[in-house]
């Protein structure tokens, strides 16, 4: 039995056939940590008896938190309502050969990214120079360092807390000669520090990613990739792909970018109803 087969018969046992159709595709795992995502309108206490058969049925699972809707504050953090276990917020994640040190509840993590982090990491061609500009603990940065061969990955978050753990976690894979901390504002960084020096650019906030593009291709030292993380609504008739390069290309008029290519868009996942998360690999030509 797989895990996910065996998170929907624990869940129709334990909150009936209704309940788990909302529920068991919405949990998931960020080392020891288990993380229900709470429907609207649900009380998380409801999922109470739910994160204790978790407990019990998977050994590996030492603590249980409800996830509550929304992303709040300049740092995009979640909140957690601890439901079973041990009573801690920070684990262990591992992640294509890498090991990152998180807590939920200090810093974004999201392991609906795993497959982006190695499929970028894979298109980073040896001797570039990688802008991350939301980098939060790392991921995206230490994994590039580790699968491909940048000659300097810059990894810039405004969180200290995402510093922090990003500075641990680039000593943790011994990546410290390829991968730079930086604890700033994005947008200050490529302008004091990262004018005209990157190769590629990675832009995983999708709140921010349009208002920050003209910095993200301020920082580029020539022809350059740049890969835009949104969120995009449609309507109905709309499709999630053509409206997300309609609003990249948009923001690229608006800022007077004329010589580029949109090489690829790719869902990453559903955020909610007609809500998707979604990449777009922009290469920018001749800045």
């Amino acid at each position: 039995m797989t895990r996910g087969d065996l998170l929907k018969k624990v869940a129709r046992e334990v909150l009936g056939e209704d309940f788990a159709k909302r529920i068991w595709r919405r949990i998931e795992f960020i080392g020891d940590i288990a993380l229900i995502r709470t429907p609207l309108g649900m009380n998380p206490e409801e999922l109470r008896p739910l994160a204790e058969e978790i407990l019990r049925r998977l050994p590996y699972v030492k603590s249980v938190w409800a996830s509550l809707p929304g992303i709040e504050g300049p740092y995009r953090l979640r909140r957690h309502v601890w439901l079973a276990g041990e009573q801690r917020s920070e684990t262990l994640y591992r992640e294509h050969g890498c090991v990152f040190k998180v807590d939920i509840n200090r810093v974004y993590i999201s392991p609906s990214l795993n497959y982006e982090h190695i499929r970028v990491a894979r298109l980073v061609e040896p001797g570039e120079v990688v802008f991350n500009m939301f980098a939060g603990a790392g991921l995206f940065s230490i994994i590039i360092a580790k699968h491909a061969e940048p000659s300097r990955v810059y990894s810039v978050d405004i969180n200290p807390d995402a510093y922090y753990y990003m500075a641990e976690n680039i000593r943790l894979n011994r990546v410290e000669d390829r991968v730079v901390p930086i604890l700033g504002d994005a947008k200050e960084v490529a302008e004091s520090r990262l004018a005209r020096s990157a190769d590629r650019v990675l832009m995983p906030y999708p709140e921010l990613a349009l208002e920050y593009l003209p910095y993200a291709i301020s920082s580029l030292r020539g022809s350059g990739w740049i890969h835009v993380y949104l969120h995009v609504r449609t309507n109905r008739g709309e499709h999630w792909r053509s409206k997300a390069r309609d609003l990249v290309e948009k923001r690229l008029r608006e800022i007077s970018v004329q010589s580029y290519t949109i090489n690829f868009v790719r869902k990453i996942r559903n955020v909610g109803p007609r809500l998707h998360q979604v990449v777009v690999d922009v290469c920018i030509e001749h800045v």
